[in-house]
């Protein structure tokens, strides 16, 4: 089993920028596709972005391409969120998850593991 640590959410400014992480420890980290998924207050859990195994292939929603890049260091087991241009729309919890086996990388479902969150605020 993986643990999962998110970090570096916090207050900004519409237009501005933010780089997520999530570290991992325990089980091989690259026995694992990743993604982030974000929560509003009083929604779902939603996809943003998700990451194979290897990094040779990415996945984004269509709320955050082009503005956000998610990249991938195995050596260093852990998964990064370039985040650009935030809007407001953008301000959620984000958390990281691992998915071992196959199945969609968008789909919550498929991901065993998950990180504790951390909060991205947005202001106008």
């Amino acid at each position: 089993q993986v643990q999962l640590v998110e970090s570096g959410g916090g207050l900004v400014q519409a237009g501005g920028s933010l780089r997520l992480s999530c570290a991992a420890s325990g089980r091989r980290f690259s026995d694992y596709a990743m993604g982030w998924f974000q929560q509003a207050p009083g929604k779902e859990r939603e996809f943003v972005a998700g990451i194979s195994w290897n990094g040779g292939r990415t996945t984004y929603a269509d709320s955050v391409e082009g503005r956000f890049t998610i990249s991938r260091d195995n050596g260093k087991n852990t998964m990064f969120l370039q985040m650009n241009s935030l809007k407001p729309e953008d301000t959620a919890i984000y958390y990281c998850a691992a998915k071992l086996y196959g199945g969609s990388i968008n789909l919550r479902t498929n991901y065993n593991t998950w990180g504790q969150g951390t909060q991205v605020t947005v202001s106008s």
